[in-house]
């Protein structure tokens, strides 16, 4: 059948969420985890990514999200014990009048399980997500990206900052780089040394122009991250294109901030949904891989506690 397939296909990537269905689930997640004085974060972070997952459709067959709050919870009681277990430890410290050990071992904690909060919460959701019933996953392993994390955070520190374009995008092309789709393999392959110019010309620009660049630097970035992009199955390929240009994302940008501000916020929903609908719209798939001929490679993983952790950090997913 692959025969008979044109060379070059396109995909169609799209979202059909709605800003008025998602300000329904916004607001009772809100108000739960208020009443329940955060408990039920987990299930409404697991409705939020049901939904957003579940609008989100290639070749018209939505994309699913299998995670639950009871998985999340126990993610959410496991982090919430390690960072009081390093709170306390920094307290006792304080306590003993040595305020800069204190410090010290609370960052450095921090610094120590961010490896581990990115592996897992890949790790989880990857397992949980799946498009027409084939699975994705997530193949990196623990202990290497953690040496690996820790040899550029190194390079970052010894550099005042200079590494951290090496560490950002050597961060993406081995996660990405990690993720199956059935038994399709995505691949990133960016360059830090490219993505370091990139955001030197950036700020710049934004300098000189009073900020007014900011947009197209932001247009740069996107483009950046989403070109390097493709997906492998056999000798078959689907590159990623970005079509976004910095007029885009003015519009894109002043709208959202002009929606919060005269919504006094209640807007919030109406902005996720626009921008994750804007990210899809400039993303272009083109290539040769018969989508139908994926198979089910991946298997289950229901430890949502690296997820939780990444949440805890503010660490956002790297896709």
């Amino acid at each position: 059948m692959e025969d008979f397939l044109p060379k070059k296909m396109t995909y169609n990537l799209d979202f059909k969420g709605k800003g008025g269905d998602f300000f329904g689930i916004v607001i009772i997640n809100w108000l739960l985890t208020i009443v329940t004085l955060g408990i039920y974060y987990p299930w409404a972070k697991a409705k939020t990514l049901q939904f957003i997952f579940g609008q989100t459709t290639l070749n018209e067959d939505s994309f699913a999200f299998h995670g639950t709050g009871k998985e999340m919870f126990k993610g959410f009681i496991k982090a919430i014990g390690l960072f009081f277990c390093l709170a306390l430890i920094m307290g006792v410290l304080f306590y003993l009048q040595m305020p800069i050990l204190g410090g010290v071992f609370f960052y450095l904690g921090i610094i120590a399980i961010l490896p581990v909060a990115i592996h897992g919460s890949y790790r989880y959701r990857m397992s949980r997500t799946s498009w027409r019933g084939i699975r994705f996953g997530y193949r990196g392993d623990r202990k290497e990206f953690t040496l690996l994390f820790f040899k550029w955070i190194f390079f970052t520190i010894i550099t005042f900052g200079i590494y951290g374009s090496w560490l950002k995008i050597n961060l993406r092309n081995y996660v990405l780089s990690n993720v199956r789709f059935g038994d399709a393999e995505l691949n990133y392959d960016g360059d830090g040394r490219d993505y370091f110019f990139l955001n030197f010309k950036g700020y710049f620009l934004s300098v000189i122009t009073l900020g007014i660049y900011m947009f197209w630097w932001q247009k740069d970035i996107f483009n950046y991250y989403i070109d390097n992009l493709s997906l492998y199955k056999d000798d078959k390929k689907i590159t990623f294109t970005s079509t976004a240009t910095g007029g885009d994302f003015v519009g894109l940008v002043v709208i959202n901030l002009l929606i919060i501000i005269f919504t006094l916020g209640f807007g919030y929903a109406w902005v996720v949904t626009r921008t994750i609908k804007f990210i899809f719209d400039h993303i272009k798939l083109e290539g040769n891989i018969d989508l139908d001929t994926l198979q089910q490679t991946e298997a289950n993983f229901k430890d949502a506690t690296g997820d939780d952790i990444s949440d805890f950090l503010d660490i956002d997913f790297i896709v």
